[in-house]
């Protein structure tokens, strides 16, 4: 009967040490989701940033081929005027 005591004890106490063992592993792999947690939200704040900045870059790329547009427009509205502008003079020219 003592050698059954003495068995259980061991089991016991080799199962107390693994739950001791067990226990310092949950903590460490608590610690390193943490961490992963930590990480994924600084990655997605990153990925968040970059969306932002690609919208702003393409919103300027938009604002400049507009202007571009609009500034070829106004080119042609000019050469037009001083063609217009010539033919009136030509036109003053030939009254006098």
């Amino acid at each position: 009967m003592d050698d059954s005591f003495k068995l259980l004890e061991e089991k016991i106490r080799r199962a107390a040490e693994r739950l001791k063992a067990l226990q310092a592993e949950a903590q460490s792999l608590r610690g390193e989701v943490a961490a992963a947690r930590d990480r994924a939200d600084e990655a997605e704040q990153r990925l968040a940033a970059q969306a932002r900045q690609e919208g702003a870059a393409e919103e300027e790329a938009r604002k400049a081929e507009a202007l571009g547009r609009e500034v070829k427009t106004l080119r042609k509205e000019r050469e037009e005027i001083r063609q217009r502008l010539g033919r009136l003079v030509e036109l003053l020219e030939t009254l006098e």
